[in-house]
């Protein structure tokens, strides 16, 4: 996209990028490989053997000691005279030795964006300064970097992308940050001054040939688009990728199209996470082909299939991590920056791989703010620990109660009660969380009918994420009812008592005809939520013959206002006037329905009183046989004759009285 003044003339060689050193004390025509060794092409004899890794460079002191400050203090500074120098921990390795080796002997070495990084690295730790020689190779490998890798985009790119294995010099020598802040400020630059150079294709090796790139881009009047920059940057590791977006946070890019290449960055080196995003053979070729800090980074990252929390950890499993953890940390905080589905897609990875806990819960709020747009597809995150149910619904449970407290707060802030009013004033329904709210309860039904089916899960986990939503939020409860039957057809050992306690999280009264009408023939549903569905249709169909009958005697007793009553129709919302339309024909079904519900009611009623009958019979002491019931005849006789006695004797008993009275008393004589 962006280009130097040099690469329009289309040579890498220009005469800023050739460095030769003027005063040389060995003539030479250059080096030569033997193996694994560097020999110079001269006839004077090597005094000073240079090992750098497993390569020997056989060489001549005074070139070196001249130029470089360090290997002249390890020569001089010894007690005794030194032939070999080993040079293991040198930044940029054996090719940077051999470049600025081969400054010291006065070759010409043709600087370019993918060694300039290492020779510079090599020059610091050489510690070929100013002070030694003037135009010594700190001074010359900071000038190709200031003026001619940072005014370039591409060039920018390369040098971030071999900055990769010269930790920690690269960032010491402030190459990184530099080269992150001039991509930075070419990314939020005004696209109609970019010179149009990139094709917008995924290159073949992870360094581009630019070039060669030139010749199939559009025309240089056509306008860049506004990702125009996401393709190369995703191709840097991930803290080179951090470093260069929070610099173009920093210059203020707008957080839509942050967000955009945070989501293209992942889609590439997190395959899988992403619907539709594959590497293809593209990526995977300039993953391997690119330089790597550790021998562990491999290029493209492949999705990792968990088993238990107790497995070890594998080198491409914290790769992921570390991607993840880098990735939520920079997402942009604005609501709209990122999409749901990424999130919950970012947040699956992170728990199967054990991200820290502070960063999971932070994406767990980030997902609670646009819990909204979330689809029962992304939802479905497994739970990873053994023995609990198939599904994670205790984070579902987690990002609802976020949606809650932020949709709270939302409501309750001066902010948004000042911006309702607006609209309000305006003729815009406050209503905005409220139909949130509703999005959300149907998601969450949705999720209730999916999970419902899995055997493990608890009664007390599905109440508990059913009752989390308020009432207000449901509107008609089908959803709720249809979870509720599919939990009860997979739970089918449930006690009467449990299915009860199952059926309160529902509300009757918010049930459709359909609903309904199921309801009034499931088997599984307990008896008295039936007669409770039941009762509730009856009521609402009484409701509205009595509406019907009401509307009926108002427009024949107000005949003569019908034009005020067209304008008040008129000035109502279309969106009511449709509801009312919809509810009349709704009555009707209801009205020539009702028969058959009332059919259905009394034959449920008729059954529920033979089923007491039974009840009371089961109920009553058994039946005598007849010989018990003779006996029982005879003694109930006895008593009818013992009371007849009783009252004749007690009807003679006056009239013996009467005559004892009248005879006198004997009084019997003793005899002494």
């Amino acid at each position: 996209m962006w280009e130097s003044d040099n690469e329009s003339l289309g040579v890498r060689r220009h005469g800023n990028g050739v460095l030769s050193s003027s005063k040389h004390g060995v003539k030479t025509d250059g080096f030569e490989l033997r193996g694994h060794s560097w020999y110079v092409t001269t006839d004077i004899p090597s005094d000073l053997l240079v090992q750098v890794g497993d390569v020997n460079f056989h060489l001549h002191k005074y070139p070196l000691l001249s130029r470089s400050a360090k290997l002249n203090r390890l020569v001089y500074e010894a007690r005794e005279d030194v032939h070999k120098i080993a040079l293991g921990d040198l930044s940029g390795g054996p090719e940077a030795f051999e470049l600025a080796a081969k400054f010291c002997y006065g070759i010409a070495v043709d600087l370019t964006a993918a060694n300039i990084a290492a020779l510079r690295c090599a020059a610091e730790y050489l510690e070929m300064t100013e002070d030694l020689e003037e135009g010594n190779l700190i001074f010359k490998t900071e000038a190709f970097l200031s003026y001619v890798v940072l005014s370039s985009w591409r060039d920018s790119i390369l040098v971030l992308k071999s900055c990769e294995k010269l930790s920690p010099w690269a960032e010491n020598l402030q190459i990184v940050r530099r080269c992150s802040e001039s991509l930075a400020w070419k990314a939020c630059a005004n696209p109609k001054g970019i010179r149009w150079a990139y094709n917008g294709r995924t290159p073949k090796v992870s360094s581009p040939k630019w070039n060669e790139m030139k010749d199939s881009s559009p025309t240089r009047n056509q306008l860049a688009p506004p990702d125009w920059w996401f393709e190369d940057i995703s191709i840097l590791r991930i803290d080179h990728f951090v470093r260069v977006i929070t610099a173009i946070k920093v210059k203020g890019m707008r957080f839509e199209l942050i967000g955009a290449a945070i989501m293209h960055y992942a889609a590439k080196w997190l395959p899988g996470l992403i619907k539709g995003a594959g590497l293809g053979n593209e990526m995977s070729s300039s993953s391997t082909s690119g330089g790597s800090g550790n021998s562990s980074w491999k290029g493209g990252l492949h999705m990792i299939v968990a088993g238990t929390k107790d497995d070890p950890p594998t080198v491409q499993a914290r790769d992921q991590r570390m991607i993840i953890e880098s990735l939520i940390s920079i997402i942009p905080p604005q609501k709209e920056s990122v999409s749901c589905s990424f999130l919950l897609r970012l947040l699956r990875m992170a728990n199967m791989l054990k991200v820290a806990p502070a960063l999971v819960t932070e994406l767990e709020n980030r997902v609670g703010m646009q819990f909204e747009q979330a689809t029962l597809a992304d939802l479905l995150i497994p739970c990873y620990n053994k023995g609990e149910a198939m599904y994670d619904v205790d984070l579902v449970q987690r990002l609802l109660e976020h949606f809650l407290v932020q949709e709270q707060t939302e409501s309750s802030s001066p902010r948004r009660q000042s911006s309702s009013d607006k609209h309000m004033y305006e003729g815009t329904p406050r209503s905005s969380h409220t139909n949130a709210k509703m999005r959300v309860a149907r998601l969450v039904d949705s999720y209730l009918t999916e999970i419902s089916r899995d055997r493990n899960l608890s009664l007390t986990k599905f109440r508990v994420l059913a009752e989390a939503l308020p009432e207000s939020a449901r509107t008609c409860d089908d959803g709720l009812y249809r979870a509720i039957d599919s939990y009860l057809k997979a739970h089918p050992t449930l006690t009467e008592h449990e299915r009860k306690k199952l059926c309160r999280v529902m509300d009757c009264q918010k049930l459709s005809m359909d609903a309904c009408m199921h309801a009034a023939q499931n088997e599984r549903l307990p008896l008295r939520v039936v007669v409770q569905v039941l009762f509730s249709e009856q009521v609402k169909i009484s409701n509205a013959l009595a509406n019907l009958s009401l509307k009926d005697t108002g427009e024949s007793r107000y005949q003569p206002m019908i034009p005020k009553r067209k304008t008040l129709l008129e000035a109502t919302p279309l969106s009511f006037q449709e509801g009312w339309a919809a509810a009349k024909k709704d009555i009707n079904t209801l009205t020539f329905e009702l028969e058959s519900m009332k059919a259905k009611y009394l034959e449920l009623q008729n059954d529920m009183e033979n089923l007491q009958r039974q009840f009371d019979k089961m109920s009553k002491p058994k039946q005598m046989s007849a010989w018990s019931s003779g006996w029982k005849k005879l003694s109930k006789l006895t008593k009818m004759t013992n009371m007849e006695n009783r009252d004749f004797i007690g009807s003679q008993l006056p009239v013996a009285a009467e005559q004892n009275s009248r005879t006198p008393r004997r009084w019997r004589n003793s005899v002494s």
